[in-house]
């Protein structure tokens, strides 16, 4: 300001303006340097001023001696300006950049049009002044142009362009060629063919634009990677020697854009900065993020349209990666600009290739954690991440399953001798269960051992249907051994029988044996024509397009699942028509296109057709076996008359389901009595029931037309009912034991209070 007021007396101005303060300011080298990287003509700029200060300011006579100049209020303005704007930043000194900043905020001042008019924008500046506050360059620190003295005027400004350009790609991009010299990235395992059509998509004359498109986690910004690192050791074709992958930071690039068009200039001059380099590739990921980025509606460019025009004609190379979701509903929309891309398919690799990644990843994570991954542990992560985490995809999940092991050997297990830490398959199961959110026993038991016990199991929880159980034990067994067609679900069955015979708890039973999920849906609520459009997805132009069905997206989130369709002689015909093809090829595809996988569930639907025609027919005297062949046969009767030829053509088999006997409903009597003892424990009351109990429980609660629920309504009423005082506020409310017994059609409680309740009901 001092100097400014001395060159303004100098010249015998009667007024000191912002357009003296502009003409000392661009002799300042720091000016010079901020113009001359803008674009800006600074010769120019300074005779406009020097013309308009001589025509426009008063000139004091020379005759006149006492005189100072006098400071206009522009220059007062200016000045509380940049001193608003240094507060709202934080900081505490006044720089002439926010002076600057201020002239051409100040549209009135003559000043600010001479700038604009020689060729500096208020976008330049204020990008070239976040660069020297926030890492960039400045005249202190040498690469500034040096503009005085002899003909230092156009020398080395061909380093301050280079320099400005590798700042902007230092900000907004990440050099991937350089991190893989220091050994940064990780190696890329398998991908041959993905690479090989990344290469020679690379050297096209144009449209050289190769597009990784793939579901979350397959690895395709490994491909990018790996190509970084096969360029760096010269695997590459001759034409690809001495390229180098420059990362687009888009957050970076759109965070702090204030302004209609700042992002669009900041992308532009990245764009710049690429092109002036002659081996050059941008790497875009999450591509389908260009399209709209930095639209202000209006008819305003975004990202996309800005590097169109560089794409079709092979100017600059770009690598995109998106998911196939967004590719078809961000990114293809935009055929001009997904037309300059060559698509190429990133599939989930297969369990093998997986296991290879793992073993070549396995020595960077065993030294970050400085664990031991044992033999066989990297197998088991792939073969626990494909089982348990269905909504995933390989390999990111095994790495995950893998790298979490590390952490939790790092954290929780303690070395001895010095050595390493060993991760073993204990540590991937724990590791699993609790990122799967499954218990731990249903991980560490091994498939060959549930399948060994899996008919003693069922048989031990399902009385009275063995038939049934040796139907679903044997399909389950076939298509675990590999006798069963790959293409189709591991078993289609229809249960029919009456209402209470074990139909539903058979499947519930065999999802926990089985360590699936059971996936159940009351076909009641698909009673009308309209209802079957919730299980694969409504139309377009209906509400609930956009959620998908309800069917396809539990069996994409667990294709490992028993699927319960429950009642489906309740729901609309039309959903039999649906199921067909799930039946024959063990896909369905939702309103979206999404295929959804039935190849490794097992799909399971309860019928009640036939249950009034069986109660009607039993009339008469009959012997047990004749009664369960005439039972089979109205069954069967009811099921043709139920279901169209074509849908029981495709079942594996009709599974009927008898009537329950009286042996069979002292056994769940039984079970039934267990069941109340065992929620009667977290009161520390243990109960025990004699024989005699039992058989009154099943006695009283034995029906051939309801099955086993009236034995459950029963037992809660001739056990549980009278036990909810004495528990509450009797001699059990502080714990103890009780035994139940029968006295002439009655139950009997001998209670004792206050004893050790802690070991499991038994019966006499």
């Amino acid at each position: 300001m001092d100097l400014t007021f001395e060159n303004a007396k100098k010249i015998r101005s009667e007024y000191v303006t912002p357009e003296h303060l502009l003409r000392t300011a661009i002799d300042d080298d720091d000016v010079m340097e901020l113009f001359f990287s803008c674009g800006s003509d600074l010769m120019s700029l300074a005779d406009d001023l020097d013309e308009y200060i001589s025509e426009n300011v008063y000139r004091v006579p020379d005759n006149v001696t006492d005189y100072e100049p006098v400071w206009t209020e522009g220059i007062t303005y200016l000045i509380e300006s940049a001193g608003l704007q240094c507060k709202s930043s934080g900081r505490k000194t006044i720089e002439m950049k926010d002076i600057l900043v201020s002239m051409m905020d100040e549209q009135k001042l003559y000043c600010s049009y001479l700038m604009k008019k020689n060729g500096l924008s208020r976008m330049e500046l204020l990008e070239f002044i976040s660069f020297e506050r926030y890492g960039g360059f400045s005249a202190s620190d040498g690469s500034a142009p040096q503009w005085l003295g002899d003909d230092s005027e156009f020398h080395g400004q061909d380093d301050s362009v280079s320099s400005l350009e590798e700042d902007f790609l230092s900000r907004y991009t990440t050099d991937l060629t350089e991190q893989a010299e220091k050994g940064g990235l990780d190696i890329l395992v398998g991908r041959e063919d993905e690479l090989d059509r990344t290469i020679q998509t690379l050297c096209r004359r144009t449209k050289n634009n190769p597009l990784h498109v793939g579901e979350a986690g397959v690895g395709k910004t490994a491909i990018t990677q790996g190509l970084a690192q096969k360029i760096v050791n010269g695997d590459v074709p001759d034409f690809l020697k001495g390229f180098s992958i420059y990362s687009l930071n888009m957050g970076t690039l759109v965070a702090g854009t204030k302004f209609r068009g700042e992002f669009e200039e900041r992308l532009k001059r990245v764009i710049d900065a690429l092109l002036k380099k002659e081996k050059a590739i941008v790497f875009i990921d999450e591509i389908h993020t260009i399209v709209g980025a930095g639209e202000s509606g209006n008819g305003a460019l975004d990202a996309a349209n800005i590097l169109k025009p560089v794409l079709g004609g092979g100017k600059i190379r770009c690598i995109g990666s998106t998911t196939f979701e967004e590719y078809t509903r961000v990114f293809e929309k935009d055929r001009a600009l997904a037309r300059r891309f060559q698509k190429i398919d990133v599939l989930e690799p297969s369990r093998d290739d997986c296991v290879k990644i793992l073993k070549a990843l396995s020595s960077r994570y065993a030294s970050f954690h400085n664990v031991v991954y044992e033999k066989g542990t990297l197998e088991t992560a792939v073969d626990l991440a494909v089982q348990y985490l269905p909504d995933r995809r390989l390999p990111d999940k095994a790495i995950d399953i893998m790298d979490e092991a590390g952490s939790y050997a790092k954290i929780h297990l303690k070395s001895s001798g010095g050595k390493k830490i060993k991760v073993d398959e204990d540590v991937i199961r724990k590791v699993t269960s609790k990122m799967a959110r499954v218990p731990v026993e249903a991980v560490h038991k091994d498939e060959k051992d549930r399948l060994a016990v899996l008919e003693e199991k069922l048989k031990s929880s399902i009385f009275g249907q063995d038939e049934a159980v040796e139907s679903v034990v044997l399909a389950v067994k076939k298509s675990r051994a590999g006798f069963r067609n790959p293409e189709k679900p591991e078993g289609v069955f229809l249960f029919v029988g009456p209402t209470g015979v074990g139909k539903t708890e058979l499947a519930r039973e065999l999802a926990a044996a089985l360590g699936e999920k059971l996936v159940r849906f009351d076909m009641s609520e698909y009673q009308e024509k309209h209802t079957v459009s919730r299980l694969i997805g409504s139309p377009p132009g209906y509400v609930g397009f956009e959620e998908g069905g309800l069917l396809t997206d539990a069996l994409r989130k667990e294709p490992h699942s028993v699927v319960l369709l429950d009642e489906i002689e309740k729901a609309h015909p039309d959903i039999y028509n649906v199921l067909l093809q799930v039946m024959d090829y063990g896909t369905l595809t939702d309103n979206q296109g999404r295929k959804a996988d039935f190849r490794n569930s097992i799909l399971i639907m309860t019928s009640n057709a036939g249950a009034r025609e069986m109660e009607a027919g039993a009339v008469g005297f009959s012997t047990p076996s004749s009664s369960v062949k005439n039972d089979r046969a109205t069954l069967n009767n009811a099921v043709e008359k139920a279901f169209t030829p074509e849908f029981r053509n495709r079942l594996d088999k009709i599974i009927p389901f008898d009537s329950l006997s009286e042996q069979v409903a002292y056994n769940i009597a039984d079970k039934e009595i267990k069941k109340i003892a065992s929620r009667l424990l977290a009161k520390k009351v243990r109960l025990r029931a004699t024989k005699k109990a039992v058989q009154l429980v099943a006695k009283k609660g034995y029906s051939r037309e309801f099955g086993a629920r009236p034995i459950a309504r029963t037992a809660d009423a001739e056990i549980a009912a009278p036990l909810v005082d004495i528990v509450l506020f009797g001699e059990l409310s502080r714990g103890g034991k009780v035994l139940v017994d029968a006295v002439d059609g009655k139950c009997t409680f001998n209670v004792q209070g206050a004893v050790d309740a802690g070991k499991p009901a038994c019966k006499d």
